[in-house]
């Protein structure tokens, strides 16, 4: 059974950092890519980054790119967002996703980021 459990969610003040990971279970996890999304309040899913199964590769949407990192530990079966510099925007659930060639298969629960002061 494939299961995706995120972590590291919370509330931060702007400009503060948190790292979401993501354990992965029940799936060869180095042959998939693995995508972070977010949903913020009232507003439609948003894909955020993806980093392919070897984590030697990886893309993010421009408004994160050089504030968030996408990276794996294979040994773990885990996939982390690091997030810095956290802009009031960002707030959002935040999931955890594996991407096989014809979209999203599984997804995580999600895992709640609060950006506020």
């Amino acid at each position: 059974e494939v299961q995706l459990v995120e972590s590291g969610g919370g509330l931060v003040q702007p400009g503060g950092s948190l790292r979401l990971a993501c354990a992965a279970s029940g799936f060869n996890f180095a042959s998939y890519a693995m995508s972070w999304v977010r949903q913020a309040p009232g507003k439609g899913l948003e894909w955020v980054s993806t980093v392919n199964g070897q984590g030697s590769a990886t893309r993010s949407v421009d408004s994160v790119k050089d504030r968030f990192t996408i990276s794996t530990d294979n040994a773990k079966n885990t996939v982390y967002l690091q997030m810095n510099s956290l802009k009031s925007e960002d707030t959002a659930v935040y999931y955890c996703a594996k991407l096989t060639t014809v979209g999203y298969d599984y997804w995580g629960q999600g895992t709640q980021v609060t950006v506020s002061s």
